[in-house]
């Protein structure tokens, strides 16, 4: 009996020890985002796509399939910033790219601070910070977590999509200036002088190399998964009277922006991965135990959307060609990194709707919109309703914003005013429903459209009125396309983990890109960002 006593109590003391709250954690841990990304571009394109790159990561990897925003509005900026927070706009306070801040009568971008000085440009692009985000990113917390050992290195051709992934307390992050100057820069904020590796990688002159002729990867004629090349939907550069290929770019540089026009096309998107591969090196990120962080937005698919839309040849080929540079990407992780010492996740920050004069014409509900057109009347009907004709200070990013010291002046009722100016918004043609602070503020939405407004709405930083737009109606040209909304062309986007500690899989169970910072967190064992409402994800947790 006392032997059996014994052995329990062994059994009781060892079993214990010999478990782990943590798996073995990643050297590395790389966040790839890739701007303006629908869901479908996986499906579409895949038969296009070669072995080592997406589809690497989809058939060793976990994919989650109806994966999608959880709020309103859908843009860069908020994106990259729900992703590594966890949080949404209501909590981060990225309610969007740019938008009117009431205390200062006037716009704020969301990551511009002249509190800070450029560093490697001569230009002010470099007067940027993450200041107006509220939350920490998993970043941070890896950060603090590791007593400031483990690295985070934020990285994109954009601003907003290096520096609100990377976080407060990041090492750096990196963006790309175009003009005459074709330089990765930063900002007093991080450092107060380029590393050498930066200085190098600027004077190797590999940007101005992509200023070449973008012709199609493949056979043109095999792009059958994307319209005719030549159309009515598309945008294209200046000094061409069509918008088709082949782009002679060094030609085009003069009358699209010099070395700006690299962004625009799918070559923007191996200088990214270039420069993250300098910055692997110079920075040796994942050369110890203690896991270090890469932020990597690839942002030449958003610019080139925007130009030429959702189904466009120009779209595929750009895919077609990130599809080759994940795959020579994950290759150099392989060999600097080690294979299956470091974990990949790769989302998006938002997807976009099909040009809407394409959908018209294949007799699909769309159209276009016209904000300056509803401020008129909108200004019109308050002056009717209120005699007063300065109660609406903007109307931006489908809010309106009241002038409250007009209000208080004139003894107006606030709640009747935004309840009147709903209603009226509300009649216009392809306003499909309204939502008012004084809804937002006591409500609460569980489904549909008015939880994606509620998640979108911060408190302090939003307006009084929302007013959202049928599907398939924006406010933007009638060539290339845009997103914002909160439909599912624009909210359902990729997600994928892959390397060391992820099983392979697929689900079709619902998630959200808040829940990509809690899984990551739990994965490294560390706090999760101080403002996330999302959860782990425990079909990609499980073994």
């Amino acid at each position: 009996m006392k032997r059996l006593i014994l052995a329990f109590f062994l059994l009781l003391t060892l079993t214990p020890a010999s478990a782990q709250l943590v798996d073995e954690k990643p050297k590395l841990v790389v966040g790839i985002v890739v701007d303006q990304m629908r869901y479908d571009y996986l499906t579409r394109f895949w038969g296009q796509y070669g072995q080592n790159g997406f589809k690497r990561l989809v058939n060793n990897g976990f994919v989650f399939k109806n994966n999608h925003f959880n709020y309103v509005p859908t843009y860069t900026g908020p994106g990259h910033a729900s992703v590594f927070t966890g949080a949404t706009p209501e909590n981060h306070g990225i309610i969007s790219n740019s938008w009117y801040n009431k205390f200062e009568d006037k716009f704020v971008y969301c990551t511009g601070d002249e509190s800070f000085k450029s560093v490697g440009t001569s230009t002010r692009a470099g007067e940027m910070s993450p200041n107006r985000m509220l939350s920490t990113t998993f970043g941070d917390e890896n950060r603090l977590h590791t007593q400031m050992k483990g690295k985070t290195i934020g990285i994109a051709l954009k601003d907003r999509g290096a520096i609100l992934p990377a976080g407060h307390s990041a090492n750096a992050a990196y963006w790309f200036v175009g003009g005459s100057e074709a330089n990765w820069i930063s900002s007093t904020y991080y450092i107060d002088e380029l590393p050498k590796w930066v200085q190098d990688f600027n004077a190797s002159e590999k940007a101005e190399s992509y200023l070449k002729t973008w012709a199609p990867l493949k056979n043109i004629d095999g792009y059958i998964e994307s319209g005719n090349d030549i159309n009515e939907f598309e945008g294209g550069f200046n000094g061409m009277e069509t918008a088709s290929f082949p782009y002679d770019l060094k030609k085009l540089a003069p009358q699209n922006g010099q070395y700006e026009l690299i962004k625009a096309t799918p070559f923007g998107n191996d200088l990214t991965a270039e420069f993250a591969k300098a910055a692997i090196k110079g920075e040796s990120l994942g050369k110890d135990d203690i896991t270090d962080v890469l932020t990597l937005s690839f942002s030449s698919t958003d610019y080139v959307g925007h130009n030429f839309g959702v189904n466009s040849k120009e779209a595929q080929d750009t895919y077609l060609r990130l599809d080759l540079a994940i795959g020579d990407f994950l290759t150099y992780l392989d060999q600097t990194v080690g294979e299956g010492e470091y974990l990949v996740f790769l989302t998006a920050d938002h997807g976009a709707v099909e040009v809407p004069s394409y959908l018209k014409s294949k007799k699909i509900p769309a159209g276009y919109f016209s904000d300056s057109d509803l401020i008129t009347r909108l200004n019109q009907q308050v002056v009717r309703e209120f005699k007063a004709g300065d109660l609406i200070a903007n109307v931006s990013n489908g809010q309106v914003f009241f002038n409250y010291d007009e209000i208080l002046r004139r003894n107006i009722n606030a709640s009747e005013l935004q309840t009147k100016v709903a209603h009226f918004l509300l009649q216009q043609d392809h306003v499909s429903r309204t939502f008012t602070r004084d809804q937002l503020q006591t409500g609460s939405y569980n489904e549909g459209i008015a939880s994606l407004i509620e998640n979108g709405f911060n408190q302090k930083r939003s307006g009084d009125v929302v007013y959202v737009t049928e599907p398939g109606f924006i406010v933007y040209p009638e060539t290339g396309t845009t997103h914002g909304s909160g439909f599912s062309y624009d909210t359902h986007v990729p997600l994928i983990f892959f390397g060391k500690g992820i099983k392979k899989g697929s689900t079709y169970e619902y998630s959200t890109i808040p829940d990509i910072a809690p899984t990551i967190s739990a994965m490294l064992g560390i706090s999760f960002p101080n403002a996330a409402t999302g959860k782990p994800l425990k079909s990609v947790l499980e073994k």
